[in-house]
């Protein structure tokens, strides 16, 4: 079985369980914190030199890091990664869009607000370049979403996985999805899928 070394509240860490659970694979969770240093002792930079959660073990005892690397591990050969070339590129594209202009602005925004040990990284300057930023990856994933039901190709697939993780959870970060009609029928379409799991599930 493969090992997750996660944080339950993280929307990384969610990935990986989310997808998981979509795939019927199962997991050995460690739950761990990245907050409390224990990422940065040897032990666990044995495993993940970068120090960062979430981490995997896999059955013969290698160690891959990055959640978009996780989830694409586990759903090659799967539906999930599309079999057309230029849908699967597709796919591609949007997980680095989420790593470069999704993600350090919605999931830096929200843990501005829920992390207390954030919380004086929270001037007004940083918190309204995030808000604008964020909203720009939004409207990128409105003008897809207005007229399509996923963001790859026809079928859900990891693209939408990895970005579904944190604009679920984007208005803990002080995001209003009023305005992003597409984008909300989307994440209510993901969460009525079968086998979908919450963040803290």
């Amino acid at each position: 079985m493969i090992t997750l070394y996660d944080v339950p509240d993280s929307g990384n860490s969610y990935k990986v369980r989310l997808a998981a659970a979509h795939l019927g694979v199962p997991l050995h969770r460690v739950t761990m914190s990245s907050r409390d240093g224990s990422t940065r002792h040897a032990d666990f930079l044995a495993k993940n030199p970068i120090g960062k959660l979430p981490t995997v073990e896999l059955e013969d005892g290698r160690f891959l890091a990055e959640s978009n690397a996780i989830v694409l591990y586990l759903a090659e050969g799967s539906p999930l990664v599309p079999a057309d070339r230029y849908e699967r590129a597709k796919t591609y594209e949007w997980l680095f869009f989420e790593q470069y202009s999704h993600e350090p602005a919605l999931a830096v925004r929200r843990a501005l607000f829920i992390y207390e040990e954030r919380a004086h990284l929270a001037t007004p300057e940083r918190l309204a370049q995030l808000l604008e930023a964020g909203n720009r990856a939004l409207t990128v994933m409105e003008t897809r979403l207005a007229g399509a039901d996923w963001l790859a190709g026809n079928a859900f697939s990891v693209a939408d996985i990895a970005l579904y993780a944190y604009t679920h959870t984007a208005e803990e970060g002080g995001y209003d999805l009023a305005g992003f009609p597409g984008v909300r029928r989307w994440l209510a379409r993901i969460a009525a899928l079968p086998g979908h799991i919450g963040l803290m599930d």
